[in-house]
């Protein structure tokens, strides 16, 4: 068995690498010149019932498959390798080698990664998908590589709103609510049209903040609301069946360190991967979409649908709040914002 501390000096001799040293002078472990590295991808989502657990596991088995097993993965579901929201800093010094993220989560440290949840800007998955190789993406890729990240699969997720209350279909049903919305960008909106934002809870800790009382209103993906059991507590369910003006982009990245590291031929493989795994994403997105509906009925609440017009209100909303101040905080910001309000 490799000794540990063999490991961690191995994978300091990586970091080294990346910064410009040479791998051909070290004198490599056996198990290194065997071409055995063992990677771990860390995530907050529950093992085996959220596709977005499965998605990181399909991925592990493919890599590892297509390298002959000279690329190997540890997955770590529900944050149980470490806390949800220290992983994107983690990926970025090298400490963690992947994650399923949300990427607004990561908003606080690079405000252009805001743009991951901003409202009605994407409002189906055929038009989140098309920024990958729009302005946006390119632009998006940038600045994820100039913070030490790299985006391996891009995954888009709809989201509906779950509540104790009354149901919320038009910006003035959220007045008064006390809501989760799930980012900076969707908090502005729903502060504009007059909700009560609580802006320090996770998604994974929204039954709890329901059960206390401190929520009567959640936004997430429809994964996440059937993951955390949200129907048991709320009594309305607005779904994203139909329409959504909540997409989050939850994509898996990887600290850049560790992948400057790998040969070219890996880094290859990976991003292969990572790129077929975006449809198995969506389809599963979509089924999760259809299901949540299905899931909270069985739960005793009344269902709700959009339709474009009312997608169209929030929109507005969003516009005159969330777009602006996102445009306003960077030069990038601005550019992103105008590429991705051009795809339709």
């Amino acid at each position: 068995m490799t000794d540990s501390k063999e490991i961690s000096q191995f994978r300091r001799q990586l970091l080294l690498g990346a910064a410009g040293a040479s791998l051909a002078g070290y004198n490599l472990p056996s198990w290194a010149q065997a071409g055995t590295t063992t990677l771990k991808i860390s995530h907050q989502f529950p093992s085996g019932t959220d596709f977005r657990d499965r998605l990181c596991k399909k991925f592990a088995d493919e890599v590892s498959k297509r390298t002959n097993g000279a690329l190997k993965f540890d997955v770590y579901p529900q944050h149980s390798l470490m806390k949800t929201m220290a992983q994107f800093s983690a990926m970025r010094k090298g400490a963690l080698d992947l994650s399923l993220y949300p990427l607004p989560y990561a908003g606080t440290e690079v405000p252009e990664a805001n743009i991951g949840l901003m409202p009605g800007l994407v409002t189906s998955y055929e038009q989140g998908a098309k920024w990958k190789n729009a302005e946006v993406g390119k632009l998006l890729n940038k600045v994820m590589a100039s913070k030490g990240i790299v985006i391996v699969s891009w995954i888009w997720q709809a989201g509906g709103v779950a509540t104790r209350s009354g149901p919320v279909i038009l910006p003035d049903d959220i007045k008064g609510v006390k809501v989760r919305g799930g980012s900076r960008a969707f908090d502005l909106m729903l502060k504009a049209a007059g909700g009560s934002v609580m802006t320090s809870i996770g998604s994974d800790e929204t039954y709890q903040a329901m059960q206390s009382g401190s929520l009567d209103a959640v936004y997430t993906s429809s994964a996440s609301l059937m993951s955390f059991k949200i129907q048991e507590l709320s009594k309305n369910f607005t779904s994203a069946k139909n329409k959504s003006y909540w997409f989050m982009m939850e994509p898996l990245m990887m600290s850049k360190s560790i992948f400057d590291a790998l040969p070219k031929n890996q880094q290859d493989i990976i991003m292969a991967v990572g790129s077929d795994m975006e449809k198995y994403g969506t389809e599963q997105a979509k089924l999760d979409d259809i299901n949540a509906a299905i899931y909270f009925a069985k739960g005793q609440n009344k269902i709700f649908e959009l339709d474009s017009n009312q997608v169209d209100k929030w929109r507005t909303v969003a516009k005159a709040s969330a777009w602006i101040d996102f445009a306003n905080q960077n030069e990038t910001c601005a550019a992103m914002i105008k590429s991705a309000e051009k795809i339709s």
